[in-house]
């Protein structure tokens, strides 16, 4: 059951897997290329009959009617479960390229409608444009039986399929299209390595008796917990309703003692206002917990998995029905394509593996954010609208924009965006600082200090992104002693020399750039010192020159690596003044903001992390002993940094590693800095232990901001792989941040900004174009713009009536 988010598929040179198919492809040869017997297999067996293997079947007959496809199936052809089946336009798309019979026969018997309903304290809020087409499973079942039948596939129902390693050795193809439970899988783990991941709600599928006029999100605030309604129409006279809640509150609520009828009851009346009064149906339906699949594999010799039995991807996102036909139209391709059926079966792997691997972050996401929902009923009702559409990050502001602009406006209106301002320009205030808009250049190591002083390099780089329309720009980490940089050309704050030097940085910033606030970064390598320049050899220990290191514990970040010293009383006290008389120079130097950097391993991210810090005196165990030592740096640079400008602290939110910082020791260190006066809390993650396994994707980082935003009730800055301005705008909107720092995106392009609102067609007071550039506001026209017109369109001879 998915939501209006699209699937963004490979369209390379080759074209997508329904082109390849309409056309016949082959791959570009100087000559015929030779097939073996098995490269284009003769006799198939499909396991499973669901929509996924049934699809297979019929294009693979429908390219060769000279093969033997048979389809093991153990329920009646009538027999299925859910309701109700979404399939986006681009899936849609496929089928009518690869097979028009199916096509027309579904488009026979869709329903389609464009809006969404999100109904929250009785308050719906309409969204439009996002063009949805559904029909009942039981008739696109029915649909592919009969086209599977014409085709001559043999279709064996109450058919438990023989033994994987007997059709291995019977067929020249094995597909296993059985489903999450795959017995084809878990007869070959070994090789396809399945990994289940259990999540926090449970729910149920049911039916209405009757059509939503729209895709439908209902929110009920019970007793006993937060319960929502996905609800969407499936045919003229009947609508698919799932419930959903956390484990809690279903069994608070008393669902784990109800049997099927009685959970089917119990939720129509929870419900009775979405549904009119009207009871609800089930069909075999049972409570259940939705569990993310992935595996590490998806063919073993002859044998191939295809749609659940491969993947699975939460229904609020994405349909097990689309990506399974997808996975279709690809492994048919594929096979048809390549010169033998190992190259075909990689071949189908590497393509859809990376759009499986995206829908699935996209519905972590999603189902994250119900499972969370919780968090956000406070805010104002449009935004818990906007926030709930664009929740798996792939609808954004601009497509819904795009789609519905009235309900965007009365969200930008809501959130206070003054007429023709996009929300990344709306002003932001931390203590007496006003930026003028949302947008940080994230702090960036540049390695490029002599002894720690800051030279043309900086005021070239840092003064061009000053220039370039960000609010605030940052400093790379600026070390507190020479003992505490990363590398040799790390910058410092150590010296009087350093000082001067960063004065001459800000000078520039505030005479040339008036409005850009720039900020510093403290820290101290701990131990991740006495390392390469980058470009040398990140985290690589230096050939000679050394200098020893400390931590909160003796242990190296490397194996092989130097061990650092363990800190102890007097050396904790030493470190502490280090920052104080850093901090006393940075105020000095004229910078507008200070951030203390207690992330990514550093010193104060040592003591942090139980897994770097195993200390048996005040500054080790609990967390509130592992606090300690960067709250009492963060309370002495507090008392020298001047009390208008205002303080911000960058955390690892997770370190990406059994055992360490958990999600809500996140939420009580960003609570205890806000405390003691942090003004926000920048929340990056992990490079706290080399062995971390992060979970890269787009603004991957930003569920981590948003929970700390919301639980600890601190303004924060979000960052990591946020790339454009449509992210910025989405984030500030939706309320999952209030700032955006932004990394890569700024080396790429030091205008960054100012290019946003030339794209968005801004020119307001948050991006002022520095006088000597305001030549260059527009963006520049590229290649020819002044060929005539196509004026009339011709038609055939007029027909009068």
């Amino acid at each position: 059951m998915p939501s209006p988010e699209g699937t963004a598929t490979p369209s390379g040179a080759r074209g997508s897997a329904d082109q390849r198919l309409r056309r016949g492809a082959r791959p570009a040869t100087t000559a015929p290329q030779p097939h073996d017997d098995r490269s284009r297999p003769h006799r198939i067996a499909i396991v499973g009959g669901g929509p996924g293997g049934l699809y297979t079947a019929a294009l693979l007959k429908r390219l060769g009617p000279d093969r033997e496809v048979t389809v093991y199936e153990r329920n009646a052809p009538d027999d299925t479960f859910g309701f109700g089946v979404v399939l986006s336009d681009e899936t849609l798309g496929g089928i009518e390229h690869a097979d028009p019979v199916v096509y027309e026969a579904l488009t026979a018997h869709f329903v389609r409608w464009d809006d969404i309903d999100v109904v929250h304290r009785n308050t719906r809020q309409t969204s439009g444009g996002h063009r949805f087409a559904a029909l009942g499973r039981r008739r696109l079942l029915e649909i592919l039986h009969d086209r599977c039948r014409d085709l001559g596939v043999d279709l064996r129902f109450r058919a438990d399929a023989p033994p994987p390693d007997h059709l291995a050795r019977t067929h020249d193809l094995v597909v296993a299209a059985d489903g999450v439970h795959s017995a084809t899988r878990e007869r070959y783990r070994d090789t396809f390595r399945p990994h289940l991941t259990p999540h926090r709600c449970r729910y149920i599928w049911l039916a209405a008796d009757f059509a939503f006029d729209a895709f439908r999100f209902e929110i009920a605030e019970t007793e006993h917990g937060v319960m929502q309604l996905h609800g969407y129409p499936y045919a003229p006279d009947a609508s698919t309703v799932i419930v959903e809640m956390r484990e809690e509150v279903w069994r608070a609520a008393g669902f784990d003692a109800l049997d099927e009828t009685e959970s089917t009851v119990r939720c129509a009346k929870i419900f009775a206002e979405a549904l009119g009064g009207r009871p609800l149906r089930s069909n075999k339906s049972a409570w259940t917990t939705f569990r993310t699949l992935v595996t590490e594999r998806w063919s073993h010799g002859n044998v191939v998995l295809l749609g659940d039995a491969a993947h699975t991807a939460h229904f609020s996102i994405g349909s097990g029905t689309k990506l399974a036909v997808e996975d279709a139209l690809a492994l048919v391709a594929c096979l048809e394509e390549r010169p033998t059926l190992q190259e075909a079966l990689t071949a189908y792997e590497e393509e859809r593996r990376p759009v499986v691997a995206s829908t699935q972050r996209a519905a972590k996401a999603s189902l994250e954010w119900f499972e969370d929902l919780e968090r956000y009923l406070g805010q104002p009702p449009r935004q818990f609208a906007f926030n709930l559409l664009t929740r798996s990050r792939r609808v954004t502001h601009e497509n819904l924009r795009l789609r519905d602009a009235g309900f965007t406006g009365e969200v930008e209106r809501e959130f206070g965006c003054p007429p023709d301002t996009p929300p990344m320009f709306t002003p932001f205030r931390l203590r007496g600082l006003t930026l003028r808009n949302r947008v940080v250049v994230s702090p960036m190591d540049m390695y490029s200090a002599t002894d720690g002083v800051p030279g043309d390099f900086h005021l070239v780089h840092l003064g061009a992104r000053a220039l370039g329309g960000a609010a605030l720009v940052m400093t790379e980490m600026v070390c507190v002693s020479a003992e505490g940089r990363i590398t040799p050309g790390c910058a410092g704050l150590y010296t009087g020399r350093q000082g001067r030097a960063w004065r001459r940085i800000t000078d520039f910033v505030h005479d040339s750039a008036p409005g850009t606030a720039i900020g510093v970064q403290l820290g101290h390598s701990g131990r991740k010192g006495s390392t390469r320049l980058m470009w040398e050899g990140m985290d690589e220990p230096l050939p000679d020159g050394n200098w020893p290191l400390v931590a909160p514990s003796p242990l190296p970040y490397r194996p092989g690596g130097q061990t650092p010293r363990e800190l102890s009383r007097a050396g904790l006290t030493d470190v502490r003044e280090q920052f104080r008389s850093a901090a006393a120079r940075a105020a000095g130097a004229g910078f507008d903001l200070l951030e203390l950097h207690c992330a990514h391993g550093y010193l104060l991210s040592g003591f942090l992390s139980p897994l770097t810090n195993h200390r048996t005196d005040a500054y080790g165990g609990s967390l509130e002993k592992r606090l300690r030592f960067p709250l009492e740096v963060f309370d002495a640079v507090r008392e020298v940094w001047p009390g208008e400008r205002p303080m911000t602290v960058r955390v690892s939110a997770t370190d990406w590693a059994e055992g360490g910082t958990s999600a809500e020791e996140a939420v009580a260190i960003a609570r205890a800095f806000a405390a003691h006066g942090a003004d926000a809390i920048d929340v990056s993650t992990g490079q706290v232990v080399a062995g971390e396994r992060p979970e890269f994707g787009r603004s991957y980082q930003t569920p981590y901001a948003d929970r700390i935003r919301h639980e600890a009730g601190v303004p924060v800055i979000a960052v990591g792989a946020i790339s454009s301005w449509d992210d910025v705008n989405s984030l500030v909107l939706a309320g999952r941040t209030d700032l955006c720092a932004l990394a890569r995106p700024h080396l790429y392009d030091p205008h960054w900004t100012l290019h946003a609102a030339a794209e968005q067609g801004y020119d307001g007071p948050g991006a002022p174009w520095p006088a000597p550039y305001r030549a260059g506001s527009r963006p520049p026209r590229t290649g020819r713009t002044d060929a005539p017109r196509p004026r009339l369109t011709l038609r055939g001879p007029r027909q009068d009536v």
